[in-house]
């Protein structure tokens, strides 16, 4: 099965960039597609310097409807939103005073990729922190999801007045330039190893990167078992697995509960992929309204993404009776969580309108 790879650099334009990301592109991009992916084929994706968040999100879940093992490669540097505190993947555009507006969340990257078969997804980073950024890391690891596997570093501040090179990334370029990729743990020690003998060589110290090494899950990992039976067209039979797991869940530690939460997620999730949107809607409304119930904050990242995956469910609903219902349900949590997306509220209520007066 062809591979699919995203080539993702980023970094702010003028004084508040801390790496020269776009500059490991070249290397990466002299790399021969299936060799980046380590399948026979691979399709590429590369995104250099972007402006938008919504637009990486919207290539980034591409890459990840895509059948195949999936490789994202990703150098820049994260910076924390002023209102939350929770690392971005800061972009062209963006300034300490615009991170929530202008950079890409990272929970965005870990949402996309939740889905996808165990063993599927490789993720290497590259990544550079400011001083706060690199204080929040030490006392939080960076969540990359629980299914995929992960590898790469992430550098701390550097000097005043200079811009650092993704030097991680340019290592395991180099590497997988002679043709062969090796296994992605070998791939990463080999960079590591790489990366310290040049800083050894010019006289920089060492030592100091927090190192990222996530092997992803374990073989007979539930998640597997769903992909599977979705790529099949086994479509009740996940979501009834799913649901076993989701009252399980409930059951042991309550219906507001991570887990169970999980479970109802991977359920709206699963309704999706049988091309039942309003099934899903309604799933991701509960989420939301379970979520708030339990006193999670408008703001926090699992209700904003839960809002949004309803409404972008609701635009697929081609039943009025059903959008009509799940509509009013949709502007009344848009009232209390407006997410990131200017007019996300208008939009609702203009499609409502138009509904009712159609009806």
């Amino acid at each position: 099965m062809p591979g699919t790879v995203l080539l993702l650099a980023a970094s702010p334009v003028g004084k508040g960039c801390l790496v020269d990301a776009a500059s490991v592109l070249p290397v990466l991009a002299a790399v021969e597609p299936a060799v980046l992916s380590g399948t026979d084929t691979a399709n590429v994706v590369e995104l250099a310097d972007p402006l938008e968040p919504q637009a990486v999100l919207t290539r980034l879940r591409a890459a990840a409807a895509a059948p195949g093992p999936l490789t994202v490669y990703v150098a820049g540097q994260l910076q924390l939103d002023r209102r939350q505190r929770l690392p971005h993947l800061a972009l062209a555009r963006t300034t300490p005073a615009t991170v929530r507006y202008t950079a890409l969340p990272w929970h965005w990257i870990k949402e996309e990729l939740r889905l996808r078969p165990s063993g599927a997804t490789t993720l290497l980073l590259d990544l550079h922190a400011d001083p706060e950024t690199w204080q929040w890391l030490r006392a939080n690891p960076l969540d990359c999801g629980r299914n995929n596997a992960v590898h790469g570093r992430i550098a701390p501040p550097p000097s005043r007045r200079t811009v650092a090179a993704p030097a991680y990334m340019r290592a395991v370029a180099t590497i997988l330039r002679s043709g062969h990729r090796p296994p992605v743990d070998q791939l990463h020690r080999q960079a590591l190893a790489r990366v310290a003998a040049d800083a050894a060589a010019s006289g920089a110290p060492t030592g100091a990167d927090l190192v990222l090494t996530a092997p992803g899950p374990a073989a007979g990992d539930p998640h597997a078992v769903l992909a599977a039976a979705v790529r099949s067209g086994r479509h009740a039979d996940a979501d009834a697995l799913a649901a076993r797991h989701e009252l399980a869940a409930a059951h042991a530690r309550g219906p507001a509960s991570e887990d169970a939460l999980h479970w109802a997620e991977v359920r709206a999730d699963l309704a999706m992929f049988a091309g039942d949107p309003a099934r899903s809607c309604r799933a991701w409304l509960t989420v939301a309204q379970t979520r708030l119930d339990a006193g999670q904050p408008p703001g926090a990242p699992a209700v904003e993404a839960a809002v949004d995956r309803a409404h972008h469910q609701w635009g697929r609903v081609r039943d009025d009776g059903a959008a009509r219902e799940l509509g009013t349900a949709l502007a009344a949590l848009r009232g209390r969580v407006p997410g990131r997306r200017e007019g996300a509220l208008d939009h609702v209520r203009r499609e409502l309108s138009r509904l009712q007066t159609q009806g």
